[in-house]
């Protein structure tokens, strides 16, 4: 669940003139600048092939200030109390039944479904990706329907070493700059996920993503679904991107 869901939560409403794949991505990055502090309940609904499907309900907070976000499960009963806290260049995993921090990485599954430590963390896209080109430096950009919605559908490939993908396709669409579709590959070039961003309200002036679903490419059959709700855009306390909050919270 990449781009999570790349989760995008913060969008400021802006003219929009495109220009190209670079300035689409600067865009992308300004409707992702959040103001203000963001916490929200996020219930991700998993199926998997063989497992039938689960159910997980968690409470997050994210302050972009500091680049900082801290989650904490409260169902099922077998996960309740587990948590996520990234603060500084951490990533940090936190299990209630051992009281115990594992320092992760991005890419680290969130309660084992698809969506990853990275998609809730605020990143710049114009930063970590850079248009694909061809040998005559064209980029590989068109302009598309997405159901009923023109898009703008262009390749981008990584330009620093800490991403999930190397490459990704993007349909964003025209009028908005929103992000609707996300296409993750690796390195081989292999579709890993596609990201469909699928409902989105405006709150004091922002796009807010609701609802996002992200299919595993690789595992045919396993998707995760993610709806939004309880949005806050008070001010958090700092205390709240620490351990000991999220100890406190997972009692």
């Amino acid at each position: 669940m990449k781009k999570l869901i790349s989760l995008v939560f913060m969008l400021p409403l802006l003219p929009v003139n495109a220009a190209g794949v670079n300035h689409i991505l600067k865009e992308i990055d300004a409707r992702m600048s959040q103001v203000s502090d963001f916490s929200a309940k996020v219930a991700l609904t998993q199926q998997k092939v063989g497992q039938g499907v689960k159910n997980f309900e968690t409470l997050f907070f994210r302050r972009d200030k500091d680049d900082e976000f801290l989650m904490v499960t409260t169902a099922p009963q077998s996960e309740k109390g587990n948590g996520y806290l990234r603060t500084g260049n951490n990533f940090w995993m936190y299990r209630q039944n051992t009281r115990t921090f594992q320092h992760i990485n991005r890419d680290e599954s969130i309660n084992g479904t698809d969506t990853k430590a990275g998609d809730f963390e605020r990143k710049k896209v114009s930063e970590l990706y850079k248009p694909l080109v061809d040998a005559a430096g064209k980029e590989d950009i068109a302009e598309e329907m997405l159901g009923n919605k023109p898009c703008y559908k262009f390749t981008v490939v990584a330009k620093v070493r800490d991403v999930t993908y190397p490459k990704q396709v993007y349909w964003v669409e025209k009028d908005t700059f929103l992000q609707l579709k996300v296409q993750s590959y690796s390195l081989s070039g292999t579709l890993m996920q596609t990201a469909y961003f699928i409902k989105y309200t405006q709150i004091e002036g922002k796009y807010i993503l609701l609802k996002g679903m992200f299919v595993d490419e690789f595992e045919k059959g396993n998707k995760t679904v993610l709806d939004i709700s309880g949005v806050s855009l008070k001010k958090l306390d700092g205390k709240i991107f620490t351990k000991a909050y999220l100890e406190n919270l997972s009692k």
